[in-house]
């Protein structure tokens, strides 16, 4: 089993655009396009797009 390195799964936040709150975190593998989801934003009380930010 010598040269494979799996590849472990980061911790990855989302961001609000519009207010900046960390509102969820995901688990997934690096690499890869960055995050661009709409979600649910709880301080303005409807679905804003949330960028992926690490830490």
């Amino acid at each position: 089993m010598a040269g494979k390195s799996k590849k472990k799964a980061e911790t990855i936040f989302l961001v609000c655009e519009e207010t900046g709150d960390y509102n969820y975190t995901m688990r997934r593998k690096p690499g890869g396009e960055k995050l661009k989801l709409k979600k649910y934003s709880p301080r303005l009380k409807r679905h804003t797009v949330h960028n992926e930010k690490k830490k």
